[in-house]
């Protein structure tokens, strides 16, 4: 879309008009690159299920899974011997208090596999309200 002046060849003619294309290009390539990068970085966040509470009684609702770096699963400072027992003891408490809650903390030593599994044997107990415990401190 160009402008044409017509012109008696002086060369003293103002310029009535602007070109607005390389405006709209420019606008419309910004565009693009804000919603590709929108994208990415919802993809790149980690749901939180975090507890909401209005009294001070959570306690009951939360149930608190450790993983240490030998793989040793603590519930509720509970030592279970097997991550298979974990499945049945989160059935019962679920039933207990169906606004049930775990928060899995675990070590930065542990296995990738064994959170995993524990994930895994709580969702087929049918606890699917799960969080994730982070250490504000950056400890070894």
């Amino acid at each position: 879309m160009a402008v044409q002046l017509e012109s008696d060849g002086g060369g003293d003619d103002m310029i009535s008009a602007i070109n607005v294309t390389p405006l709209v290009d420019i606008m419309l390539v910004l565009l693009v690159v804000f919603m590709v990068t929108a994208r990415l970085i919802s993809q790149s966040s980690v749901p939180m299920d975090l507890p909401k509470a209005a009294s001070g009684n959570v306690e009951q609702t939360i149930w608190s899974i450790t993983v240490s770096a030998d793989g040793a699963i603590r519930v509720n400072d509970e030592v279970v011997q097997d991550k298979t027992a974990l499945a049945p003891k989160a059935r019962a408490a679920l039933a207990r208090t169906p606004e049930l809650r775990a928060v899995i903390s675990a070590s930065r030593h542990t296995e990738h596999g064994v959170v995993v599994s524990v994930l895994d044997e709580l969702r087929k107990a049918g606890l699917v309200k799960v969080a994730f415990g982070v250490s504000p401190e950056d400890a070894t």
